[in-house]
């Protein structure tokens, strides 16, 4: 199959097998001539479909906004997503995006080009690393809403118990340390999930290196640097991990929510997650299912390092929205998305949903600062964070990754060199996923 990738074609063919006799549903309009806008959204706790009413109601009358709820599994968004945009479907008017499904929605031609005046709207005040996320071939291509990062969460009881200065970078081998000499675990991901490829592309990017060299090539084309030091690195943190019995119970069926529980219940007093944990913590303290002690003893800090001498570059995660090629009516769409993405609306979403905002301005919001008292932090690690592997091959890789580092306790000096020949012989057309 070598020479035969094309990205559409790929994706129009496994949508005629997927979907079968898929129909376009076509776009619609109130009785008053108000067109409705179809917002395909990931799940939250109401916040977007809030944001949704209230851009409605301020258009004054120029659009109405419908939200469709896509699965919480993020492959499953994405499947749901292109499997309707190749169709044609014309429902879809706006869609919530994974920074990391931009790329191919938008090589495959799923995107509406975004006028120069909004690229350069939709990008002003925003970290860069939500830029980078939103960004395709040089040109934005929807807009950063939110920009998800992960901190490293601790219990400062048993952080202080193990003389871990907290104040400066923290390295993984400073983790495994600790965590071993106190008995207590390190909350991760290890489900064979994206979160895999989360946590692998952290560690390669924070020890100097990239998954993949050079992004824009065709499949075939594409150069990894999953063999190199920068993946022996991360493999070696995670032999570290293993060999210290540091794991934690159930690591390689653990997803965010699970390390998150894990970790609130005293199974670990370290976890590397994203910041919902925290509003998560407060409201079982506040609901009881939690004693209040154990939520005052939350700490954090950045994301660990790999080496004292290098920063880490933090995972960087989110939600970009997308004006859908197919839109029926895509300049009130448009209008819709500087609306969603404005300063007024990811503040308010920061807070009821707990998901961080790309703008910087926010993190200056008191009402944010309330509600997130480690906002600077947050801001300081979206700074230094990293997108996953920018590529319309993305969905090979990531799950290339997530199949051949799982389980945790499997991962060799070898598994570099093996994943990365692995994910190139899919590429190549030599192998199936």
């Amino acid at each position: 199959m070598a020479g035969r990738w094309r990205t559409r074609l790929g994706i129009l063919s496994a949508a005629t097998v997927l979907a079968g006799g898929l129909t376009a549903c076509g776009g619609s309009s109130t009785a008053s001539g108000t067109p409705t806008l179809n917002w395909y959204i990931n799940p939250d706790n109401g916040g977007q479909q809030r944001i949704a009413a209230d851009c409605s109601a301020a258009s004054g009358g120029a659009y109405a906004i419908d939200v469709s709820i896509l699965p919480s599994d993020a492959a499953q968004q994405r499947e749901q997503l292109m499997r309707r945009l190749a169709g044609n479907d014309t429902s879809i008017d706006l869609m919530s995006l994974d920074p990391v499904f931009v790329p191919e929605t938008s090589e495959a031609g799923f995107l509406a080009p975004v006028p120069a005046d909004l690229q350069q709207q939709w990008s002003e005040g925003v970290v860069d690393g939500a830029v980078q996320g939103a960004t395709w071939k040089d040109e934005l291509v929807a807009a950063p809403f939110w920009a998800n990062t992960q901190l490293l969460w601790y219990r400062k009881s048993v952080a202080q118990a193990a003389g871990l200065d907290t104040t400066r970078p923290v390295t993984w081998d400073q983790l495994v340390t600790a965590a071993q000499e106190q008995g207590t675990a390190i909350g991760v991901q290890g489900q064979r999930a994206e979160s895999m490829t989360v946590w692998v592309n952290a560690m390669i990017a924070s020890a100097g290196g990239t998954v993949i060299e050079n992004p824009d090539a065709k499949g075939e084309d594409l150069r990894l640097g999953i063999d190199s030091e920068a993946g022996r690195a991360a493999a070696q943190v995670m032999q570290d991990i293993t060999a210290a019995g540091v794991g934690g119970p159930g690591i390689d069926n653990r997803d965010e929510a699970a390390t998150a529980n894990l970790f609130q219940q005293g199974g670990a007093a370290f976890m590397v997650n994203w910041p919902f944990v925290y509003a998560q913590g407060k409201a079982a303290a506040e609901e009881g299912t939690m004693d209040q002690a154990v939520f005052d003893d939350y700490g954090w800090t950045t994301y660990p390092a790999m080496s004292a001498d290098q920063p880490a570059a933090p995972p960087l995660g989110g939600i970009d929205i997308g004006v859908s090629a197919f839109s029926e009516h895509q300049d009130a769409a448009f209008q819709a998305v500087s609306c969603i993405v404005s300063e007024q609306n990811q503040a308010a979403y920061m807070v009821s949903d707990g998901n961080p905002a790309a703008l910087e301005s926010v993190y200056d919001d008191p009402t944010v600062q309330e509600a997130y008292p480690m906002y600077d932090t947050i801001r300081e690690s979206l700074k230094a964070a990293v997108p996953r592997p920018q590529t319309a091959y993305y969905n090979e890789v990531s799950q290339g990754i997530a199949d051949q580092w799982q389980p945790v306790s499997s991962v060799t000096e070898r598994t570099p060199a093996t994943s990365q020949e692995y994910i190139l012989e899919v590429l190549r057309g030599e192998k199936l996923l």
